[in-house]
């Protein structure tokens, strides 16, 4: 068993990185793709009985949903109380160690090559609890993406894969959370390539399809095949409700820019300390929990009741503005919830109250109140998330009905628009980065440089040898036929030089000594003979070309050695990257 295990390890393993290094090895991501949807589906099988557990047991009638049920002071107590306990736990954390959700899994992918920590899951894991148990107005579903994401990522660390494929991985992982958070497998593909990535690739959709259905498959085992919310049949019954739609879609687009601004302009109180913060949107939440309790917690209830026509005009749309205004006051200052399941429940009761609204305006042509509830929820989402394409798709799976697909996209897309082009707002997570300071770049070259490895283009015909040669030992040392001579130094190699110009040395040294009858010299000084030597800097095994290209511009070296950690103070050099391997690779990849 012990020799099966160490040929894994010393064969096959090194075969499978190597594969993993190009753009093309859609095999060995398909078998990660599997893998990492069975760990998310795991994961967040866990972090859902976590949540719901404690709060079956609490809330009154074993509901985990039902905080209206609480008495007032109860409301009132336990969001200060949960606030002041999470703002307790972060101030005790580093800065770096605070950030959780969809935004930082987006900062990872773009300064970090997709590389999350375990210490990241864990204060994530138990601040996703914390804040939905408490009774904030959080959802599950961001602190899903970020547990589907940390622990793909984590998977591919352990495994030392390149980083190419710890970034698929990080967004197998995406698209499993979503897909076993709502029993929506389409939807997760495209919310992981359209909002997270920001990419769409062939090689991409494979892995990233299988962990989307493996995830939804270990959820359905123990919930059920049944989507997130009861949906009864729903239809547009007449073409004269359009311009109706598109009025309700303008209204959607609204709030979701006033969404956005109100995130925004709490997200410039970030330099306070983090427990004032914290404590401040507790503080907020009080009333809410008093007044409007629908607003605590994830609030699926209430977007069930209102998708099955249970709730009155004024009360959905006291609900749904009140959702959105201490949502948006609390993530802005901080609180470490989700944002997608407030923005699908502010999206339903207010596509609902407008449903209601059109009934009693257009009363012979009017559809249901859940039919506009559900609009509303695809509008709100494309709008605040900038993700027409995932919010159509998301819309699609929860109805399970191909009739919403027309109206889904007249509303999605016009809210999308309304919120970009009139308002002039980004994707929440973009605006989020920003006001951290923070750039997510996303241009063609450099997510083509992201998807491959150095692995993939290095040369390996390299021999690494001393600054000092003997004859002899120069001779030994072209006897292999390396293309490239690696020269090592005190601190590591020093120079690059080509094996052909050394062989030039000794043939124009063997001639002189042939013709002068002179002695041979006793060493040979590489860095001192004529040679088109290069400077060198170190690049991990790891490393992606756009990583490759940085250290480039950050050592203004002339090539990059490859390197990976074998044991401890000990580095195996690989290969080695000349820039113009690099800009060969992409104009070949292009053509």
């Amino acid at each position: 068993m012990q020799k099966v295990w160490h040929q894994i390890t010393e064969h096959l393993i090194p075969v499978f990185r190597r594969r993993l290094s190009g753009v093309d090895a859609l095999p060995q991501l398909a078998a990660l793709g599997l893998m990492s949807g069975l760990i998310t589906g795991g994961v967040i099988l866990v972090f859902r009985l976590t949540i719901e557990w404690p709060l079956e047991q609490f809330l009154p009638g074993g509901n985990s949903e039902s905080f209206e049920n609480l008495d007032i002071l109860t409301r009132g107590v336990l969001p200060l109380m949960g606030a002041l306990g999470l703002g307790l736990l972060l101030h005790r954390l580093s800065i770096h160690d605070r950030k959780v959700g969809v935004v930082h899994v987006m900062e990872r992918l773009n300064y970090h090559q997709g590389h999350i920590s375990i210490r990241s899951a864990l204060v994530q894991f138990i601040s996703g609890v914390t804040t939905v148990v408490t009774g904030q107005s959080a959802g599950r579903e961001g602190p899903a993406v970020h547990l589907g994401a940390a622990f793909s990522s984590l998977m591919g660390q352990w495994m030392r894969l390149p980083n190419n494929s710890i970034r698929t991985l990080v967004a197998c992982g995406c698209a499993g959370a979503i897909s076993a958070s709502f029993n929506t497998p389409i939807s997760g593909v495209i919310f992981a390539m359209e909002v997270v990535m920001m990419e769409y690739t062939i090689a991409g959709f494979t892995p990233i399809i299988l962990a989307a259905v493996s995830a939804a498959i270990v959820t359905q085992a123990g919930y059920g095949t049944e989507p997130a919310f009861n949906v009864p049949a729903l239809t547009m019954n007449s073409l004269l409700e359009i311009p109706w739609i598109l009025a309700i879609a303008v209204l959607i687009g609204i709030a979701a820019a006033l969404f956005i601004h109100l995130v925004d302009a709490m997200g410039r109180h970030h330099h306070r300390p983090v427990l004032l913060r914290i404590t401040m949107a507790g503080v907020l939440m009080v009333p809410f929990a008093v007044l409007v309790p629908e607003t605590m917690g994830i609030g699926y209830d209430t977007v069930n009741q209102t998708i099955n026509g249970q709730l009155g005009f004024w009360l959905l749309l006291g609900v749904g503005i009140a959702k959105l205004v201490i949502t948006s006051l609390s993530i802005g200052l901080g609180m470490p919830s989700g944002v997608i399941g407030p923005t699908l429940f502010m999206g339903a009761t207010l596509g609902g109250a407008m449903g209601l609204v059109g009934a009693q305006i257009f009363p012979a042509n009017a559809s249901s109140v859940g039919f506009y509830a559900m609009l509303g929820m695809g509008a709100m989402m494309g709008a605040v998330l900038q993700a027409p394409l995932a919010a159509l798709m998301a819309l699609m799976e929860l109805t399970r009905n191909p009739n919403i697909i027309l109206p889904g996209m007249l509303i999605i897309t016009t809210s999308s628009l309304v919120t970009s082009e009139a308002f002039g707002k980004k994707s929440l997570f973009l605006t989020i980065l920003k006001s951290q300071g923070l750039s997510y770049q996303n241009s063609p070259v450099i997510q083509a440089l992201r998807r491959v490895s150095v692995g993939a283009i290095m040369d390996r015909s390299i021999l690494r040898t001393e600054r000092h040669l003997t004859m002899e030992d120069a001779r030994k040392a072209l006897k292999s036929e390396p293309k490239w001579l690696v020269v090592e130094g005190s601190n590591g190699p020093t120079a690059l030089m080509p094996a052909v110009d050394l062989a030039r040395y000794l043939e124009d040294t063997e001639r002189s000594l042939a013709e002068d009858e002179a002695s041979a010299p006793e060493a040979i000084d590489l860095m001192d003979i004529p040679a088109n030597r290069r400077d060198v800097a170190p690049v991990q095994y790891q490393a992606t070309l756009e990583e490759a290209l940085n250290q480039f511009e950050a050592t203004d070296a002339e090539a990059l050695y490859v390197q990976r950690h074998v044991a401890p103070m000990i580095q195996r050099v690989y290969g080695v990257v000349l820039k113009s391997d690099i800009e060969s690779y992409y104009q070949y990849r292009r053509s």
